[in-house]
């Protein structure tokens, strides 16, 4: 259950949802909205239930309702609104069907930094609401970490990290790119990738590359939109790259792009996990990212497979960017590690707890 509005956590369930069906299993994709990026991504052997709700705590009826109406053996949501959403409706439908929720962010870090109200509250939610889940899957260690910290037992949550490495992803990686600043005579471009909002603190992206462009020929281009645009935008006059320096807003295949990019950059200030290091590594992409809670340094082993740097730091960050552009990199070493956070290993997991609970 979920929406398609261009997201981290929206690319996981697609995946998901296609692995399922792909292993014969009947699977439903339930929509809040049907609306957003990804909708020409679903597999055509997933059915989709538009619930179309104006807003989400009214489709709570809807969802019971086609609850009672389906019997789903298993309901999977994800992100706070929708976890909250299915295990209401869970209730008030009153049926057999188990959900499991997965947590795709550090709830602590999103509460402290939220603007909303409600964001602020999400950890009260989660210690209160979310022991009526049957699974409460969290998609890094720190994540679990965090959730233990919030207040729910250990023993109801499982790791299970994102299916980021697929066949479609693959192709997609194969795919050929269109533009300038790619070609052979080019100088070299250093990738950013997610939504223009603060978690993502692509401004201290800006300032390393700043710094790294007064020893280096480079270029920075920064995949994704949102709210911060137009601040990003000024920091970059301010900061006089103006040159050198393109935000082309949401793309449809940002892997074509990691493929042809010299390095991608994470610069959150917190993350869940950090799909875009295994998606740029699966492209045999160096990276460089924050040692922000929570992901990124289980992915990166610790610094193994890409520089690990202070939150917030320009000055440590432009000194690995770089490190990284002066060494050789191996670039089977990096499709190996992305491989361990392939489909293929998520959906063994995920079917491993399915069975192991309704066969105690």
């Amino acid at each position: 259950m979920m929406d398609l509005l261009g997201g981290g956590a929206e690319i996981v369930m697609l995946n998901l949802a296609r692995g399922f069906a792909e292993q014969g299993l009947k699977v439903d994709l339930v929509l809040v909205k049907a609306e957003g990026a990804y909708l020409s991504q679903i597999p055509a052997k997933v059915r989709v239930i538009k619930l179309e709700s104006p807003r989400l705590l009214k489709s709570i009826p809807d969802l019971a309702d086609y609850l009672k109406k389906e019997q789903p053996a298993v309901l999977i949501s994800a992100l706070e609104d929708t976890n909250m959403v299915a295990l209401w409706a869970r209730q008030l439908a009153g049926v057999s069907t188990k959900v499991m929720v997965t947590v795709h962010n550090n709830l602590s870090r999103e509460a402290q930094n939220a603007t909303q109200l409600k964001r602020k509250f999400t950890p009260q939610f989660v210690k209160w609401f979310y022991p009526w889940a049957d699974w409460v899957v969290a998609v890094s260690q720190g994540v679990a970490d965090n959730l233990i910290d919030i207040g729910l037992p250990s023993e109801k949550i499982k790791v299970i990290y994102n299916p980021i490495v697929t066949p479609e992803l693959n192709e997609k990686l194969r795919e050929s790119l269109d533009h300038p600043w790619f070609l052979p005579d080019q100088p070299p471009v250093i990738l950013g990738v997610g939504r223009l909002e603060k978690q993502k603190n692509f401004a201290t992206l800006l300032r390393a590359f700043a710094k790294v462009r007064q020893h280096y020929p480079v270029r920075l281009m920064i995949l994704g939109e949102g709210s911060e645009r137009y601040h990003l935008e000024s920091l970059v006059q301010k900061l006089e790259i103006a040159e050198d320096v393109v935000f082309p807003g949401f793309v449809g295949n940002p892997y074509a792009y990691m493929k042809q990019a010299a390095l991608l950059v994470l610069s959150s200030s917190w993350e869940g996990f950090g799909n875009v290091l295994v998606e740029a590594m699966a492209a045999g992409t160096p990276v460089v990212s924050t040692d922000c809670e929570s992901g990124p340094a289980e992915i990166l082993a610790n610094g193994q497979y890409g520089r690990l740097v202070a939150v917030g730091d320009s000055e440590d960050m432009a000194k690995a960017i770089a490190t990284t552009l002066e060494d050789s990199q191996n670039e089977e070493l990096l499709k190996q590690r992305a491989n361990e956070f392939s489909l293929k290993k998520a959906l063994i997991q995920y079917k491993e707890l399915l069975q192991y609970n309704n066969n105690p």
